[in-house]
């Protein structure tokens, strides 16, 4: 039997307390074996098996630690999976990788250079509404798609005290939710042609920005990606429209709802959305019909970045998917500020390590 890898939590905020270890601790051969942290008060009452640690610095000198998954703000990621890499660490990194381009690309080459694996906690390709997107797409019920609309979407009229919602480098909602929705987006078709749209402060003393609605041009199928926190329901999760017509799913996954409610990941009920999306066709008429989603689990993303460190199976999210992640929010900044449509700054090389997509030949010309 291998032994389980040892895993050291840096952050111990919303990200770190509400998915990442709950995900390690239920990952099959996985180890929560530190956590680094500003309240090691709250580590010692909530993981009692996991060594608390006050400094980073000491979670990467120590041998024992095979992988570091770094769950701090935004703008700390760059540096820490940078230092986590040259003391040989494996590294996770919560979504976004970096805040720039630059610096998502020298950590993907520096992971190279390594021989370490670098992935980042893209967890809601496992998403249940997502996994089912995926199946309508593949099954052709909607035909060729032409538009697909996806979003999420908040009721937050109040603008809180937290690093996410202040004006400084890493806030915002398209640094915080925009990530999973681009995402996504290139899983499905790949990287765009082109992509242009806005983003802005809504809210009432809002800092950070608080609403956009990024478009990215395929060509044939045209997707628009958004969120505001000043919608308190009513929209669709997710909007597929096609030659043969319509999907619709209402209501965000259940896990992250699971999670914070103390549920254990993987058992019984696990990720089971209650709420079925409608396809509307031809066949079903304009009453539509009830189509039912798979359950989603973000511990298969763990799962994965656990072979990926043992040599037994590919990275489930690459360091050249990440860049090209970033490449979109990057541009998406500029599209938004000089209001025009920008193509992604990706060298041919960076398209290549990128790959293919799982519907991409649905876009080609």
């Amino acid at each position: 039997m291998t032994a389980a890898l040892r895993l050291a939590l840096l952050g111990y905020g919303f990200a770190g307390k509400t998915f990442h270890a709950p995900l390690i601790r239920n990952t099959p051969g996985l180890e929560l074996d530190a956590v680094a942290s500003s309240r090691p008060a709250a580590v010692l009452a909530e993981l009692p098996a996991s060594r608390p640690f006050a400094d980073f610095a000491q979670v990467l000198a120590d041998p024992a630690i095979d992988a570091v998954v770094i769950a701090t703000p935004n703008d700390t990621h760059a540096a820490i999976a940078e230092a986590a890499l040259l003391a040989g660490k494996h590294v996770v990194v919560d979504k976004p990788l970096t805040l720039t381009l630059a610096h998502a690309r020298r950590l993907g080459k520096l992971a190279e250079e390594c021989g370490r694996v670098l992935s980042v906690f893209h967890n809601r390709r496992w998403d249940s509404d997502f996994l089912a997107l995926q199946e309508v797409l593949g099954a052709g019920l909607i035909g060729r798609p032409t538009h697909v609309e996806s979003r999420f979407d908040r009721f937050r009229p109040t603008v809180r005290e937290r690093w996410r919602e202040k004006a400084e480098s890493g806030g915002g909602v398209w640094f915080d939710l925009g990530p999973h929705l681009v995402d996504q987006a290139l899983q499905l078709f790949g990287l765009p042609l082109r992509l242009g749209g806005s983003i802005a402060h809504l809210r009432d003393a809002a800092q950070a920005d608080d609403w956009f609605q990024i478009l990215l041009d395929y060509g044939r199928v045209q997707v628009t990606l958004s969120s505001s926190m000043l919608v308190a329901g009513g929209i669709p999760r997710l909007a597929a429209h096609g030659t043969r017509g319509s999907w619709i799913k209402h209501g965000l996954d259940a896990q992250e709802d699971q999670l914070r409610a103390g549920m254990v990941p993987g058992e019984a009920g696990w990720g089971v959305d209650p709420q079925a999306a409608v396809l509307f066709s031809q066949e079903t008429g304009v009453a539509g019909q009830p189509w039912a989603v798979p359950a989603g689990d973000y511990l298969r993303y763990y799962a994965g970045v656990r072979d990926a460190m043992l040599g037994r199976g590919a990275n489930p999210v690459t360091p050249a998917q990440a860049i090209a992640t970033m490449a979109v929010l990057e541009t998406g900044v500029e599209a938004a500020r000089c209001g025009r449509w920008l193509e992604l700054p990706l060298v041919d090389s960076e398209r290549q390590a990128f790959g293919g997509a799982r519907f991409a030949e649905l876009v080609a010309p």
